[in-house]
């Protein structure tokens, strides 16, 4: 005869010495270290501190003391003057992306000057054009929408020296990772790439940039 089945037994409840820490925890502040006072607990992770704790680390910087979560928009300092040009090409087929097409992101610089938030004020900066290719799935499209908020809040390139060429006063990347060539693997920025676009993702959410 089968076994009955049914919900899952409840976990054992924990020893007292760890509920009492456990309760410790969560009633200790983690900014000032001492008993929370007026609770405000932050919405989208739900990590609590003291009211006036927060209120005040969120004036330095508006993202939680705890796990770095944004609240609020980042904003950088590319330059103002860029554009982002989107096309598809339903013949371009990316390595493990055979069955989609391909996005095709191009980033368009006109030369300038920099200004007070740029490294060396005043100091002329040569204009660029960047090219950069997604796949043209769910997935793809969802990191476009996210790179063109990425672009929007001016966080996808910055001012200072080129990495590869050693050139100060230049447009860069700042850290959010593109796909500049359609083959060739990681080593060579292009696919194939099982966990690119994953990973892509997480830095952006490191700078605020999701889809909530």
């Amino acid at each position: 005869m089968a076994a009955l089945t049914g919900a899952p037994p409840l976990p054992p409840p924990l020893p007292p010495r760890l509920r009492e820490e456990a309760e410790e925890q969560e009633s200790t502040c983690p900014i000032c270290l001492g008993e929370i006072q007026n609770a405000k607990t932050l919405e989208k992770c739900r990590h609590s501190f003291c009211e006036g704790c927060i209120t005040r680390a969120l004036q330095v910087k508006k993202a939680c003391p705890m796990c770095g979560r944004f609240y609020g928009q980042l904003v950088g300092n590319q330059p103002q003057n860029g554009r982002m040009l989107v096309s598809k090409d339903a013949t371009l087929l990316l390595p493990s992306y055979e069955k989609y097409g391909t996005i095709v992101i191009q980033y368009v610089f006109p030369p300038g000057v920099q200004g007070a938030e740029h490294p060396n004020p005043g100091v002329r900066y040569p204009g660029t054009t960047r090219v950069a290719y997604l796949p043209d799935c769910p997935e793809g499209n969802k990191v476009l929408t996210l790179f063109r908020k990425a672009f929007d809040q001016r966080l996808t390139f910055t001012i200072g020296t080129s990495m590869t060429t050693g050139r100060p006063n230049v447009i860069t990347w700042n850290d959010i990772h593109h796909k500049t060539s359609c083959t060739g693997g990681p080593q060579l920025f292009g696919y194939p790439d099982p966990t690119y676009l994953t990973r892509v993702q997480e830095e952006l959410r490191a700078k605020g940039i999701t889809d909530d």
